[in-house]
């Protein structure tokens, strides 16, 4: 075989790369950042159902909870933990508190709260649903 036949596999080669590489990428999921409650944050007096109406999140988005350190606080936990606002110990060592706290999303449903007494009864609690 002569020099064109290894020019040809060359340039099919790299055709092949680039097509493969393109189609790859247009299938990489972007992560989103949400910043919980906008610009009022995580705090008392905001309604974190209305938030997230008409909001998509995705697994792999990243929550931020943004507040006064020492103020609040942020507690991921379970379905149960988040009916009764009561997280169990394993959940409440979990709990964050600088002000500026992130989580990424799972799929599915991702629930939290703040556990500092009676805030979650006063509606500090979120549930998002995560594609």
């Amino acid at each position: 075989m002569g020099r064109g036949s290894d020019m040809m596999s060359v340039f099919v080669a790299l055709l092949l790369i680039n097509w493969s590489t393109d189609t790859t990428a247009s299938h990489i999921p972007y992560s989103h950042t949400h910043d919980v409650g906008d610009s009022e944050g995580w705090g008392l007096g905001f309604s974190y159902e209305d938030w997230t109406n008409g909001r998509e999140f995705a697994a792999g988005d990243t929550l931020v909870f943004k507040y006064q350190p020492g103020q609040h606080n942020v507690v991921p936990v379970n379905g149960a933990s988040f009916s009764s606002c009561r997280p169990t110990a394993f959940y409440a060592s979990k709990a964050v508190s600088t002000g500026n706290d992130k989580f990424k999303l799972k799929k599915g449903a991702n629930y939290f709260i703040c556990s500092l007494p009676g805030y979650c009864q006063a509606g500090m609690r979120l549930l998002v649903n995560a594609n």
